[in-house]
């Protein structure tokens, strides 16, 4: 099977700050990528900086930062979803998932990534979550694209143990700090702050910027 990659999160932003690097990776190797976006951030709380948004006119504006980090990191095939921000949790479940589960077998991924259900923390991140699983969990087993998860809980190293996929991303570390930049109402301050830090090496910036780290899914 040709790989395809497929990347699920419900947020602009949340692609780039979870597995960036490893998306830029995959394109880089001549993967196609991609990308289904929830929503656009509607509830987004920075307008920018200085401000440059008001609660109306912040979804166009993100709109156009995704499209501009998903050009950066390489996504070949950007899908909004157009579900509205902070709501996901509260769609028809069946929908979401028959939609992802379309998605997945149209592109016949090899590779999906998405957050760890039970440890997304966000109610959105973990209704995409675990609407990609269920998904998944109709395909049958020996067909099933590997599943790699992102988990952000405070206890995840206590539930999970380690994660036990480590992506190098040195290479391309400048390049995931361009797609940060470029989500620029959410993240001018600390885009700014990161490329400092990183320029100076900063000791608990490096690590942050040079490796992502995922947990291969457990099927029951």
């Amino acid at each position: 099977m040709k790989p395809h990659v497929l990347v699920v999160y419900p947020h602009p932003d949340d692609e780039t700050f979870g597995p960036g690097g490893t998306i830029i990776l995959h394109a880089q190797a001549g993967t196609p990528v991609t990308y289904l976006c929830g929503t656009l951030g509607q509830m987004g709380r920075n307008m920018g900086n200085p401000i440059m948004a008001n609660r109306e006119t912040l979804p166009k504006l993100r709109k156009l930062e995704l499209q501009q980090a998903a050009k950066i990191l390489g996504i070949s095939d950007l899908r909004m979803m157009g579900y509205h921000d902070k709501t996901v949790e509260f769609e028809d479940r069946e929908v979401l998932v028959k939609r992802i589960l379309d998605v997945i077998e149209e592109i016949q991924p090899t590779v999906v990534y998405t957050y760890y259900p039970g440890h997304a923390v966000h109610p959105d991140h973990e209704a995409m979550a675990e609407a990609t699983v269920e998904a998944l969990s109709r395909i049958p087993a020996e067909q099933r694209p590997v599943l790699y998860c992102q988990a952000i809980s405070n206890n995840r190293l206590e539930a999970l143990g380690e994660p036990d996929v480590s992506v190098d991303i040195t290479s391309v570390a400048e390049i995931k700090l361009q797609a940060i930049k470029a989500h620029y109402t959410q993240t001018a301050q600390t885009a700014a702050r990161l490329e400092k830090a990183y320029a100076n090496k900063d000791p608990e910036i490096i690590p942050w910027l040079t490796v992502e780290r995922f947990y291969t899914y457990r099927w029951e």
